[in-house]
């Protein structure tokens, strides 16, 4: 039975016009639901009490806040784990609360004196020259709301969901703190007035599947709650009471991709080739151990990339021992039953922030101190690393993956670390072994000067390659159309390296976001690439594109 046949919604749909909001796609796929509008809360309709109540009430929204986004850190994926990080730090950060609270004192509510305050922390973000920064204002607009609707006495929620009916979220943004809250069982997708195509809440619903458009044309005030609509992630529309003609057209579209998602599926079991019968190894991105629970072994060939700023996303604490690690560790290459398990050691730094390490302050954290350059000053960190490595190592075939890497210098420096942790664990009676040591080709000069570095492996991180290349950030919409993949730069840049992995006899991998989008796919295998480490949502989908591929 189609959706809206069993809607409640579709007689009221009959009597309005149809409506179409264009959008860019930030996550591709098709989905139809009702429209759940998600509106900020009003000042005025929060009640104000003494300075001593407001004082109380700005406390317990603080400490509620911080609770909330501790326990979304705790099973938070790498990249919305450092975003979280961040978020935490800002409410216990006292620049930012001492003026809030001296307004209270004052006699201004604690609703209108943080507002008042984060408005002006945003404005100055938004405007600031560092990309870091303007990035940085989405998850600082969403903290100031965050505690906004605890000081109201709760968000202002659209009416909930019937049983088995499907949510369409639409909001004037959504930060990624929101995203890993919403249960995207009930929601079939999204759609935003703002937002960008590189930013971390379009990678996080690229990993999970979630259909997301951005930069709807129309404001809200046009769009109705309850309504159904037809989200067209693929065409860029969100289509609300859709007419009858349309939804038959849609309904079709649906089937078509309904057959193809099987189609694809049935790819999964067989190692992926191309047409000429090119061997091409596909692995998966892991951001956090529980997302191999999902994924069948056998449908991959491994671990590509598993992002170790999970572990650290409380900050340096005593669960981050050489002990946890190596459990965790254990773990991934059990579940990878004899194929390769690939481990980034820590990246911390630039969007990733990580409480007690990362310095405070830098003026532009994506070219300071950050990655395997963060890692060789901290050796007290690193080294607890390094050794939960080489037992794990002992365990299964393992590869070490050096992010940020610029001169050879610290590949070497890291291989005698990890030579001495395996001797000194030798000497403990531990298990221990030497794991195959690559590194991230993410910085341009690394990519230029490829031949000097003495390694087993490369692993192409084309998220940063390009934000370097292009000199764009990742996160800023306003420069979204020079943040290309296809960049002849960036592909030159990407060849020379496949070029010599050819030469000296070393794989070379791709583990960004380029490998897990066909828009790309046939360039990088043009390239000569025969590695690549997808989101797993998007196993299928790759797996499928490849055989296509001549």
């Amino acid at each position: 039975m189609r959706w809206w046949a069993s809607s409640n919604a579709i007689s009221m749909s009959d009597r309005r016009p149809e409506l179409i909001f264009s959008g860019k796609v930030a996550s591709p796929g098709l989905a139809v639901g009702s429209i759940r509008l998600h509106a900020r809360p009003k000042i005025g309709s929060i009640p104000t009490g003494s300075p001593e109540e407001e004082a109380a009430r700005l406390a317990t929204a603080l400490e509620a806040a911080a609770a909330k986004l501790e326990a979304l850190a705790t099973d938070a994926a790498e990249e919305a784990a450092a975003i979280l990080e961040f978020q935490i730090a800002l409410v216990e950060d006292g620049e930012l609360i001492d003026p809030v609270r001296l307004m209270i004192g004052e006699g201004v509510s604690a609703a209108a004196a943080w507002r008042r305050v984060l408005d002006g922390q945003v404005a100055d973000y938004e405007a600031a020259a560092d990309d870091y920064f303007r990035a940085r204002s989405a998850d600082l607009a969403d903290l100031r709301d965050r505690v906004l609707e605890l000081l109201a006495g709760g968000a202002e929620a659209p009416s909930p969901l019937a049983p088995g009916e499907g949510g369409i979220y639409v909001a004037d943004d959504l930060a990624p703190s929101r995203f890993l809250e919403i249960d995207w069982r009930s929601y079939r997708g999204g759609a935003l007035l703002a937002g960008s195509a590189n930013s971390h809440v379009a990678i996080l619903a690229r990993a999970r599947g979630v259909p997301l458009l951005i930069g709807l044309d129309l404001g809200t005030d046009r769009l109705v709650s309850g309504a159904v609509a037809i989200l067209d992630a693929e065409q860029g529309r969100l289509v609300q009471d859709p007419r009858s003609a349309t939804r038959d057209a849609f309904e079709t579209r649906l089937g078509q991709r309904r057959v193809e998602a099987e189609a694809e599926a049935a790819f999964l079991p067989r190692p992926a080739a191309t047409r000429s019968g090119r061997r091409i190894a596909v692995a998966i991105n892991v951001d956090e151990p529980g997302v191999v629970a999902g994924v069948n072994p056998a449908h991959c060939d491994g671990i590509g990339l598993t992002r170790t700023e999970f572990l650290f996303s409380a900050g340096l604490s005593e669960a981050v021992t050489e002990e946890a690690q190596f459990k965790i560790y254990a773990r991934l290459i059990d579940w990878a039953e004899g194929r390769p398990v690939t481990i980034r050691t820590l990246d911390a730094g630039g969007d990733k922030p990580i409480t007690g390490l990362t310095p405070e302050g830098e003026s532009n954290p994506f070219l300071g101190l950050r990655g395997i350059r963060l890692s060789l000053t901290r050796p007290d960190v690193f080294m607890p690393q390094l050794r939960a490595l080489a037992r794990a190592a002992a365990r299964g075939p393992l590869k070490v993956m050096l992010p940020m890497v610029t001169v050879p210098r610290e590949i070497e420096e890291t291989r005698v670390m990890l030579e001495v942790a395996v001797a000194d664990l030798a000497r403990e009676g531990s298990p221990a072994a030497m794991p195959r040591l690559g590194m991230m080709v993410e910085v341009p000069a690394a990519a230029l000067n490829v031949a000097a570095f003495t390694v087993d492996f490369y692993s192409i991180g084309s998220n940063d390659l390009v934000q370097y290349v292009t000199a764009t950030g990742r996160d800023c919409a306003a420069v979204a159309a020079l943040h290309d993949p296809l960049d002849p730069a960036v592909l030159e840049l990407i060849g020379r390296v496949v070029a010599h992995g050819a030469a000296s006899g070393r794989e070379v991998g791709l583990c960004g976001d380029m490998a897990s989008d066909p828009r790309y796919l046939p360039a990088l295998l043009d390239l000569g690439l025969s590695s690549l480490s997808v989101a797993p949502a998007r196993l299928a989908k790759v797996k499928s594109e490849i055989a296509r591929h001549g």
